[in-house]
């Protein structure tokens, strides 16, 4: 049997930016990418602690130490600049390689979105 678990949670993060005209997607600082093992084109969910909105997308990267979190195309309406986000993925695994997982858990600077 196969479950679903939390691979990589990055807890806290402020929008920089909702671009509605852009062909979907969550662009994140690729070293924030990095710290939490998340690939481009790999799913998303954004949690966002000002509205309660959920949604799912796909991550693509942003430049390096800039701290970007932008919100692509229709995701754009379920946010708004300096909304505070929760982003996971999760992975599929058998039930006894999940009870001996450690997902990658990323807290980064809660002004700036930087590692540092």
């Amino acid at each position: 049997m196969q479950i679903e678990v939390v691979k990589s949670k990055i807890h806290r993060v402020k929008v920089t930016g909702a671009d509605l005209n852009y062909i979907g997607s969550i662009t994140i600082d690729e070293d924030l990418m990095d710290a939490a093992n998340i690939i481009r084109g790999e799913k998303v969910q954004i949690v966002n602690n000002n509205n309660g909105e959920r949604l799912e997308t796909y991550a693509i990267p942003g430049p390096r130490n800039s701290g970007e979190l932008t919100l692509n195309g229709a995701a754009a309406r379920k946010v708004a600049v300096g909304d505070v986000l929760i982003l996971i993925t999760y992975a599929r695994m058998d039930i006894e390689e999940a009870k001996t997982f450690n997902p990658a858990l990323v807290f980064p600077n809660e002004e700036t979105n930087l590692l540092t």
